[in-house]
């Protein structure tokens, strides 16, 4: 069977009230709605219908493929009483496309209807007209209330009468997105309709632009939804819902679907609604305007989350024990692979701090206690005499005693061992021995408490914590990810060392610095280490840890190649842009860092001019040199930095100078 759309229109105009009339249902009147004695929370106006409990609702073919269980065209039949004609088959109607009405050019019977019979202030209602969400349409001179979503897009319109008590959604309208006003605080208040919303507004006109106001169109809660969602600050919602059996009994069913993180307030207005209040406000004794305030659902209160505001938290400055190596109250690890040194340079550590045997480039501290806490080497055959022969004082090391119960990283004993004992220093030798027996050191979630607990130990003490570890085994990877298990180890320590053997140069070591947090790297340093001179430190030395790590052949340090690039660029008279010079050596592996070096190994050889913002170097000629043995001493070429990364004590003022 098939109708036309002709004839779908026509069964769309159906008025529901005479149908369900004629079906025999009763209908109880509801202000200018039915009630559906069957459906007590189905209401029905003219051709359309609406089901509150379910926020649903449409027209009358709808309504009778929904409640009388019928085929489209069935139900069409049931409604027109006459067989198809057409000759496709027919699909419901689309709803209609949202418009909003036509504004007319004044807004002058809104004014007038609001003011005068409503009895709201001017200022109220011309605040709304000029946000846009109320106006008069040119047709029909009704008051226009819009909903808009987030974007600010129409969604949802109300129109009311300024002549009689005409009042109806715009069709395709989206009941989620109600007339509301959004304010800042964390307070809502709701109401069933625009002009309650407002009435209250005049009755409580105190800082009302702060706080928040929504229309539900009725007493569905598909607005309140979704403003939530798109407000999660707020707090307290104050239903101010009208006094009547409808309006009580939806404050009890939207306060139950409420969140639990909100109060949620009953406001009984002192009249029907707050409307009615206001034009009736001086005939209510003391002003009373709110009859009753029934809190329905106190929010679930929870510890707050203890915060840190980071204006009050004072700057302090990093103390070091070796700059820019080892900082005093953080973590700092030494890897390598097994007896490659690291004991070795643990030990001078150790002298360094107790008997005034600084490390190269090392301010000479004041003597201190350090425990030494080992796990592979023994007291009096190993430890104590490799102690002597750096030259500590014995009575300034300590070892906890941990024969009884075996020590680990998550120990208290390690914090009140170093207060109790003044202790500045902590190594730990090897951290995995430390670790704990049931700690997989190659699972994030088990090692990074560990080792944020053992860095607040630090941090608490002001003692610099020094960890030795022991590189794995996988051949061709980065130094980085040879390290102690999870990479989450490396990121949470602030300064990273390794220690490596030359290939070529078996009693060579070098000590790099890989990773700095609190200060630019460190050079690497390289010493000797072999049974007939000991340790002995030998001085900078140009390698990378992957290179170290991988056992390259050193034929050709970084810095005698970037030395030589210059030479060979500036060869035969040539000048050249220093950038260019970066640029040749970056691509030849050759860190910038290497090349300012280089540049100021050769200063003496080495002339400048300026070409606009760049500098252009060359080779002095014989004149040149004769110059500037003439004159003042030079510093090698310069030019002024500002930068922060290249300040220095004692750098002029307004910056500092870099050699190119």
């Amino acid at each position: 069977m098939f109708y036309s759309q002709e004839q779908i229109d026509r069964a769309n105009q159906v008025n529901l009230e005479d149908f369900l009339r004629a079906q025999g249902e009763t209908l109880i009147r509801s202000g200018k709605e039915y009630r559906w004695k069957c459906h007590d929370s189905l209401t029905v106006r003219g051709n359309k219908w609406f089901r509150h409990s379910q926020s649903k609702g449409g027209y009358p073919v709808d309504f009778v493929m929904e409640f009388y269980s019928k085929s489209f065209p069935e139900a069409v039949r049931m409604l027109i009483g006459e067989e198809g004609t057409g000759v496709q088959e027919a699909r419901p109607a689309p709803p209609p496309d949202f418009r909003l009405p036509l504004r007319n050019l004044s807004n002058a019977r809104v004014l007038d209807y609001l003011t005068k019979r409503r009895c709201i202030a001017p200022a109220i209602v011309e605040h709304f007209i000029a946000s846009g969400d109320l106006y008069e349409d040119a047709s029909h001179h009704n008051a226009v209330f819009v909903g808009r979503d987030k974007t600010g897009l129409p969604r949802y319109a109300h129109c009311r009468g300024t002549a009689d008590r005409f009042r109806l959604d715009v069709a395709g309208s989206d009941k989620s997105y109600g007339f509301c006003h959004q304010g800042e605080g964390g307070q809502l208040f709701v109401f069933e309709a625009p002009i309650d919303l407002m009435s209250f507004l005049c009755l409580y006109p105190k800082d009302w632009k702060s706080r928040s106001y929504l229309s539900l169109g009725g007493v569905s809660g598909k607005a309140l939804e979704r403003f939530f969602s798109e407000h999660p600050d707020i707090k307290q919602v104050f239903l101010c819902l009208d006094s009547d059996t409808a309006g009580c009994d939806a404050c009890k069913r939207l306060a139950e679907s409420m969140p639990d993180r909100l109060t949620v307030i009953r406001l009984l207005p002192a009249r029907k609604d707050w409307n009615e209040v206001l034009q009736h406000k001086d005939e209510i004794p003391n002003q009373k305007f709110i009859a009753e305030t029934v809190t329905l659902q106190e929010a679930k209160t929870e510890a707050p989350v203890p915060m840190i505001r980071m204006s009050q938290v004072e700057e302090t400055a990093v103390d070091w024990l070796w700059f820019p190596y080892i900082p005093f109250g953080k973590l700092t690890i030494i890897q390598g692979n097994p007896g490659e040194g690291k004991t070795y340079f643990a030990m001078q550590l150790a002298a360094a701090c107790t008997n005034r045997k600084p490390l190269p480039d090392m301010e000479v501290p004041k003597p201190f206690n350090v425990i030494y806490q080992t796990a592979e080497d023994g007291l009096g055959d190993t430890v104590k005499p490799r102690l002597q022969e750096a030259g500590a004082d014995l009575d300034r090391v300590l070892v906890i005693d941990d024969g009884d119960q075996p020590l680990t990283l998550s120990d208290e004993r390690l914090e009140k061992a170093i207060r109790q004992n003044n202790a500045r220093l902590l190594i730990i030798d090897p951290v995995q021995a430390f670790l704990g027996a049931n700690v997989d050191m190659n699972r994030a979630n088990e090692v990074r408490p560990i080792f944020r607990r053992l860095g607040d130990v630090a941090q608490n003490t002001g003692c610099a914590v020094l960890l030795i570890g022991h590189l794995n085994k996988a051949a061709g990877a980065q130094s980085t990810y040879r390290g102690l298990g999870s990479i989450d180890i490396t990121a949470v320590v602030r300064s990273l060392l390794f220690i490596g053997k030359v290939k070529n140069d078996p009693t060579t070591r070098v000590l790099i610095h890989e990773k700095s947090s609190l200060a630019p790297p460190g050079k690497s340093l390289a010493f000797s280490l072999g049974d007939d001179c000991g340790f002995q430190w030998i001085g900078e030395y140009d390698i990378t840890a992957d290179e170290l790590l991988s056992g390259a052949e050193r034929t050709e340090t970084k810095a005698e190649q970037a030395e030589k690039l210059i030479l060979d660029m500036l060869a035969g008279g040539a000048k050249v842009l220093s950038r260019d010079i970066d640029k040749a050596a970056a691509e030849l592996g050759i860190s910038a860092r290497t090349v300012r070096q280089a540049k100021q190994k050769l200063g003496k050889k080495l002339h400048s001019e300026r070409s606009g913002t760049q500098w252009i170097l060359s080779l002095k000629n014989k004149a040149q040199r004769v110059d500037d043995a003439a004159g003042l001493p030079l510093r090698h070429l310069q030019i002024p930095c500002t930068a922060k990364r290249y300040r220095r004590t004692g750098a002029p003022s307004g910056g500092c100078w870099i050699n190119i």
